[in-house]
């Protein structure tokens, strides 16, 4: 998840649904502590137990379709990275129509990754089908990582890259 995430550079990262935190150490680890680290939570429990946890991290409770806009409020206008906790359903759009990948690509510049993380075993249901179109119309390229046999239960990573506007 993230591996393609700088690990000698600054970059301004977001991390989409960090829950408690199992990637949020992953994400300052890998940079260093170097990152301007962006986390968006909904849940107001996990939110504040992870602002606890890592004080260095900006967390932030809200929703992500807000994305834009709570960059804006900090005066970032571009991310180098999302990394995405998210469960599939959450990409749906929502009342505005728009889905998240949507949302993301608007606030990724142009060079940046996004990355999200699926359960293999749900590979092949038609949510996952649908998520891995979705990110193919939204990013010029797409790779799914081998199985990570060592997550429990197993899982494979989306990285996507070229944003399309």
């Amino acid at each position: 998840m993230v591996r393609p995430l700088p690990a000698d550079a600054a970059p301004v990262v977001v991390e989409l649904g960090p829950g408690t935190g199992a990637f949020t150490r992953a994400i300052q680890e890998r940079t260093g502590g170097r990152a301007r680290h962006v986390a968006v939570e909904l849940n107001a429990r996990w939110a504040e137990l992870l602002a606890e946890r890592h004080p260095e991290v900006d967390v932030v409770r809200a929703d992500a379709r807000e994305l834009p806009r709570l960059l804006a409020d900090r005066g970032i206008a571009a991310v180098d990275a999302v990394v995405s906790g998210l469960p599939w359903v959450a990409y749906s759009p929502g009342a505005d129509g728009r889905g998240l990948h949507t949302v993301i690509t608007q606030v990724l510049a142009p060079d940046g990754v996004f990355t999200q993380f699926g359960y293999t075993w749900t590979r092949w249901a038609p949510p996952a089908r649908r998520q891995l179109a979705d990110l193919r119309a939204h990013f010029a390229e797409v790779t799914t990582s081998p199985t990570v046999w060592r997550n429990l239960p197993p899982a494979i990573v989306h990285e996507a890259r070229g944003p399309r506007r």
